[in-house]
């Protein structure tokens, strides 16, 4: 095995920094939202990230591509929204639903706390510090800092958020990432090769304009399969939300290749209480499960926040959580 590194590297033309360890190598973009752009196996040659061809096509789809940070994420109503009487106001970036969609961290300049390796692992901590002259500030005028930790492995790769709240005031949490699975893995696969499973519970039913009712749904056939067993990730549309329900105190989703005998697994963690998945119109390239913290639109739905999963975080609080990817063998 190579012994673990952090190099710095060009990426499409961007600066990047690329960890190695085991048979793995990531790499991240600090100048672009600290998308994870890549996640490899080198020994294999196998891609588990949808990557781009080009900047270009990245910046013309920002969250298509790696896994992109959202704060909030996915869609809020008109772009606006009220949290204990301060009102929000996040610019219409979604003109044909008139809502704000994911946020504004996902494409902006983070800065590389830090890069080392050891024996066992390669690890990168990047940053990104929002105060009052920050362009966010002006829609959400809280000072605040988000960490992203990525540490590489032989057993595979672990990503850790932490969201600090370093003002006097307190401020809503609302996290999120827009997880773009390559399927296939390979060009030795194909897609009806494939299978995913995520720990999805009940369905949340959404407006035309993509936004939660209110109501739950019951999951569909294909969905109670997609929650237990399993289910092609191709074989219907899907840009639906779900509540998250853990299994074996496990929050979760896995993509299968029978022809290469492999199950890649999100492990996405508990505190991820809701699930939106996503296959770009079924076309057989990406299979997206996004964990986010609350549901969409939650300061709007007027529900508890033990349903919406809004959080809120008091001065000087914060929130923590960990997800791994990892390989395991049929």
């Amino acid at each position: 095995m190579i012994q673990p590194s952090t190099q710095d590297i060009t990426y499409l033309g961007e600066p990047a920094v690329l960890l190695r360890a085991g048979p793995y190598e990531a790499i991240v973009l600090p100048a672009f939202g600290a998308n994870l752009i890549s996640f490899r196996d080198r020994q294999r040659d196998l891609r588990f990230i949808r990557e781009p061809d080009s900047m270009r096509v990245l910046r013309e789809k920002p969250v298509a591509y790696g896994i992109p940070f959202l704060f909030p994420p996915n869609r809020y109503e008109s772009g606006e929204f009220d949290v204990n009487g301060v009102q929000y106001r996040f610019p219409i970036n979604e003109p044909e639903h008139h809502n704000h969609l994911h946020g504004m961290l996902y494409a902006m300049p983070w800065t590389v706390e830090s890069t080392d390796s050891g024996e066992t692992t390669a690890r990168v901590v990047l940053q990104h510090a929002v105060d009052d002259r920050h362009p966010m500030f002006a829609h959400f005028p809280h000072v605040f800092v988000i960490t992203i930790d990525y540490e590489l492995s032989a057993k595979g790769l672990t990503q850790r958020v932490r969201v600090v709240n370093k003002g006097t005031q307190a401020m809503p949490c609302m996290v999120g990432f827009h997880t773009a699975i390559q399927v296939p893995f390979s060009d030795q696969s194909s897609v009806q090769d494939y299978r995913t499973m995520v720990t999805v519970g009940e369905r949340w039913e959404l407006d035309e304009r993509h936004l939660p009712t209110g109501s739950l749904l019951p999951l569909s056939e294909y969905e109670a399969d997609l929650a237990r067993q399993g289910a092609a990730p191709f074989a219907i549309e899907m840009d639906n939300h779900y509540t998250a329900n853990p299994q074996c105190g496990r929050n979760f989703a896995s993509i299968e290749d029978a022809h290469l005998g492999l199950r890649l697994v999100y492990d996405a963690g508990t505190k991820y209480r809701h699930w939106m998945l996503w296959n770009d119109e079924a076309g057989g390239q990406v299979f997206c499960p996004e964990p986010q913290t609350n549901v969409v639109n939650a300061p709007n739905l007027g529900m508890d926040a033990t349903r919406t999963g809004l959080l809120v975080l008091g001065a000087g609080e914060s929130w923590q959580e960990e997800s791994q990817f990892y390989l395991v063998n049929l």
